[in-house]
């Protein structure tokens, strides 16, 4: 446990900034999977530019890394491309 009141703010904080992040990342991952999970490459297509811009937001604020957001990325552009 915190003893110290700088300890104890900072632990306020990190718990704030988790939550936070968390919304976001999970906010996220639904989004990637709605699009993995669709069948239609218009819809597919559509939604894509949206949920880049959530990644790249992610990768801005440090909830994932930059590669990771890259990643992710690639894999929605290619199952998009694999759509008929």
């Amino acid at each position: 446990m915190a003893n110290h009141a700088s300890a104890k703010k900072a632990n306020r904080q990190s718990e704030r900034r988790r939550l936070h992040n968390k919304y976001y990342a999970k906010s996220t991952r639904n989004a990637i999977r709605a699009i993995r999970n669709s069948t239609d490459k218009k819809a597919a297509e559509e939604g894509a530019p949206k949920v880049y811009a959530m990644i790249d937001k992610l990768a801005k604020i440090g909830v994932i890394h930059k590669n990771k957001a890259s990643n992710l990325k690639s894999g929605i552009a290619v199952y998009i491309n694999k759509l008929s």
